[in-house]
């Protein structure tokens, strides 16, 4: 059986364990060849540290997708995370329009909380949105998915409701996170509608998304159902907050490792 391949366009953070860091050691642990297309430079990522630095890799984006040309790569998937600029998401439009026989992942990583990243506006808000029809499967967190909506913001927010103004907006199949019933639960909710709810545990702990996003798509490459696959990276995600000592500091991620590891 030939290995599937995604190509993940996410940032580099040096510490903090998140976006390409993630990606690739969760991809190529599940079967799925991982290839890169970094969109940024970060010292860490910017939960939680002062004085990050940032390289935007626009320009080097347009170089190594020069280079390809002349290899006619083909692509099962491409996974768009975190983008730097509103260039950058007309750069993966590209990339999408070169290879339409990929599937397209798209995780709109902007926003959390009620509040949009540093370094984030309406305006990209808006730019963000002309990648929502080309999204196979499209993963917003509650906050994320209020943004594209234009749905004030509410951690009560009716996921249903977000479900169906997103595929309004263009989305195949999506994937809501941070969707909840009760004070003890947490989960998502597809747009087959089916929901998946998991123990809540509490405090912040920076990269989860980014490590859901990563085991969905790499059971949906390998030809997982949507509800199966979202099964998996909810359940992933709790097995690594809880492999991650009480005592450690959040801001360098969760011991996502110890359980990719075990399975």
């Amino acid at each position: 059986m030939t290995t599937p391949n995604v190509l993940a366009i996410h940032d580099i953070s040096c510490v903090g364990k998140c976006s390409l860091t993630v990606a690739l050691p969760i991809l190529s642990a599940k079967g799925v060849e991982c290839r890169l297309l970094p969109t940024g430079l970060l010292s860490t990522h910017t939960g939680g540290f002062a004085g990050y630095t940032f390289l935007d890799l626009t320009d080097e984006m347009r170089k190594i997708l020069r280079a390809w040309e002349p290899l006619n790569l083909h692509f099962d998937g491409i996974y768009s995370g975190y983008l730097g600029s509103p260039e950058q998401i007309d750069l993966v439009k590209e990339v999408i329009a070169s290879h339409p026989e990929a599937k397209v992942y798209v995780d709109p990583v902007m926003a959390d909380g009620g509040k949009l990243y540093p370094g984030f506006d309406e305006a990209f808000v808006e730019k963000m949105r002309e990648l929502l029809p080309f999204a196979d499967v499209l993963m917003p967190n509650i906050t994320e998915a209020c943004f594209l909506t234009n749905t004030p913001y509410s951690e009560n927010s009716e996921p249903q409701a977000l479900v169906k103004k997103l595929q309004a907006l263009g989305a195949k199949h999506i994937v809501l996170t941070g969707f909840s019933t009760s004070d003890n639960t947490i989960g998502a909710m597809t747009s087959d509608g089916s929901s998946y709810e998991t123990e809540r545990i509490g405090g912040s702990y920076h990269g989860t998304g980014d490590i859901f996003g990563s085991v969905l798509v790499s059971h949906l490459a390998k030809g997982a159902t949507l509800q199966k696959a979202t099964h998996a990276a909810c359940d992933f995600v709790v097995s690594a907050i809880k492999a991650t000592p009480k005592e450690a500091d959040k801001r360098y991620g969760v011991n996502f490792e110890a359980i990719l590891a075990e399975k």
